[in-house]
């Protein structure tokens, strides 16, 4: 399978999901924006993963790549292949699908559960999410849940987390690509937002477990093979919710 990622800034890349993608034989291809590289044709490509990034969906003056982003997401929508869009990824998916998107009411950054909503199991997509998981947050934007989209999970500080639309849609306000590697960058780069407040936790927190990184990897590989199976597969009920792709 053709997997095209579409990078925002080039200190959040793919994390876990690169060795998971080319373990499993995929191919990969990206279009780093920040670069002014130009995005493909949606029929070259079989799957497209949307990355986060620290700027919002309405920065259109300051990344004015965010205009033809948009319109190429819509495009690849109209598609129906698989897509998975990750906290801002998450957040133009929604703006796309005609959803609000705004600011959160408090930023969120750190290691905070989210729930699976009981909506959730009407899809294998979200019957994948375990009912409590403590995930990596970087966040400060939120979105409306678009019409027609099924809620999948919720937070303390954020109430829509991740949403599914039209069983190929996967979008997740959380991150559960990160590896330690991908956190320190992160941090490097956003050392500012780590403020003693409510929802967001210090440097030596964010990195203090690697077992966390270790779980919620998992948890992608999981999300990831169901969302890339063929269309009548993501119809069927999971039968191992701890296999990998």
């Amino acid at each position: 399978m053709r997997v095209h990622t579409l990078q925002h800034v080039p200190f959040e890349g793919l994390g876990s999901l690169e060795n998971t993608l080319r373990s499993a034989g995929h191919g990969l291809s990206f279009t780093h924006l920040y670069r002014g590289e130009t995005t493909p044709a949606p029929a070259e490509i079989d799957a497209l993963i949307v990355l986060g990034g620290p700027m919002g969906v309405h920065d259109q003056d300051a990344h004015l790549w965010l205009r033809g982003e948009k319109r190429f997401l819509e495009s690849f929508l109209h598609t129906q292949k698989p897509i998975l869009g990750i906290c801002l990824g998450a957040q133009l998916l929604a703006d796309v699908l005609g959803a609000k998107v705004y600011l959160n009411r408090c930023k969120e950054i750190g290691w905070f559960p989210i729930e699976r909503s009981a909506g959730a199991e009407k899809s294998p997509l979200g019957r994948a999410l375990p009912p409590r998981l403590d995930v990596f947050h970087w966040h400060g934007d939120t979105f409306d849940l678009p019409d027609g989209a099924i809620h999948l999970a919720r937070s303390e500080a954020c109430e829509n987390q991740a949403f599914l639309y039209e069983l190929h849609a996967l979008g997740l306000q959380f991150h559960l690509e990160t590896t330690p590697v991908t956190a320190r960058a992160l941090i490097e780069n956003c050392r500012a937002e780590l403020v003693p407040v409510p929802f967001i936790q210090d440097a030596e927190t964010l990195l203090s477990d690697a077992g966390r990184f270790e779980r919620i990897n998992a948890v992608m590989q999981v999300l990831l093979k169901e969302l890339l199976r063929p269309s009548e597969g993501r119809l069927e009920r999971i039968e191992s919710p701890h296999s990998v792709v």
